[in-house]
């Protein structure tokens, strides 16, 4: 154990003097959901492969949660994708790969939505384990199927080239990954509650809607709030305004395709006044300030 954490302070010391470097930069660039979802399994697995706490009390248990009120649990789970090991390499990677194109591809400009696909899974997984026979004491390897998943069906067309062998498509990529824990003896129900989680989401976003369906999945106003209180990401058309005290990109309100704001009680009404001088001022066949419609009319040859 000692000449672990020496490895780990060394390992430290050696990210501060390379800061500047090509991986720092990587790191710096990342997308804000992906990035804190992978440093938080990350610490996670590493507190405890340093003894600071038993995987136990952060599992998922009903009983512990119901009896003691240890609500925890219902989180921190999500958070543990094992010890250190080939497959906690592996689910990390998953999430620095797909989860990350999934924020800057089809979530790109949508932090809020792409939180709340996180948000969703979550829920439904913790539905799910309320089935004796469904429940896992850890669901953060369900969670990053999940990512998976959703990003085969958004890319099912891209190819993959799968350790130089053959190349594999996207939508097919969830299936491969299961077979791949099947030969190395890990447990398949947390992929299986995985893949129906995501597909749940994509069904009720994606699917439905597109089929004709009244009913769509949005994302909720207090994600958008809170996404604009932590002032990170950028969300087009959110329905909040954003933090201005956080020094961000995220835009607050959204505008029409004709340059106008959706919100005009925002905006101070001119009087009748300054609106007569303005049509008066106004040109035949051209558009103000990028509005096309401005109170009146005119003819095509510039008489009223």
């Amino acid at each position: 154990m000692k000449d672990f954490i020496s490895w780990v302070y060394l390992l430290l010391l050696e990210l501060l003097v390379a800061s500047n470097s090509a991986l720092f930069r990587y790191y710096q660039d990342l997308p804000p959901v992906a990035k804190a979802y992978g440093v938080l399994c990350l610490m996670t697995s590493g507190a405890y492969e340093l003894g600071l706490y038993n995987h136990q009390t952060i599992a998922l248990f009903y009983g512990p949660v119901i009896k003691r009120f240890q609500v925890w649990r219902l989180v921190t789970n999500f958070f543990f994708l094992g010890p250190f090991s080939f497959t906690f390499a592996f689910r990390l990677l998953l999430i620095a790969r797909h989860g990350v194109q999934l924020e800057r591809g089809p979530f790109d400009k949508r932090t809020a939505d792409y939180l709340w696909m996180y948000i969703f899974g979550a829920f439904s997984l913790l539905a799910m384990a309320l089935i004796p026979f469904l429940s896992v004491p850890f669901m953060g390897a369900s969670l990053v199927f999940m990512i998976v998943y959703v990003w085969g069906r958004e890319f099912p067309n891209e190819r993959m080239n799968i350790h130089g062998l053959f190349q594999l498509k996207g939508f097919y990529l969830p299936w491969y990954m299961l077979g791949i824990d099947l030969i190395l003896g890990n447990p398949l129900k947390p992929d299986l509650l995985g893949m129906a989680a995501g597909h749940l989401y994509y069904f009720l976003t994606v699917l439905y809607p597109l089929s004709g369906g009244r009913f769509s999945l949005k994302t909720p106003h207090w994600v958008h709030k809170l996404v604009a209180y932590w002032g990170v990401g950028f969300q087009q058309n959110a329905p909040v305004t954003r933090n201005t005290a956080a020094d961000v990109a995220f835009q607050g309100r959204s505008r029409r395709l004709g340059g106008t704001r959706t919100s005009a009680s925002t905006q101070a009404q001119p009087s009748s006044s300054e609106q007569e001088q303005q049509n008066a001022a106004a040109q035949p066949n051209q558009a103000n300030d990028g509005v096309a419609f401005r109170g009146r009319s005119y003819r095509l040859d510039g008489r009223r």
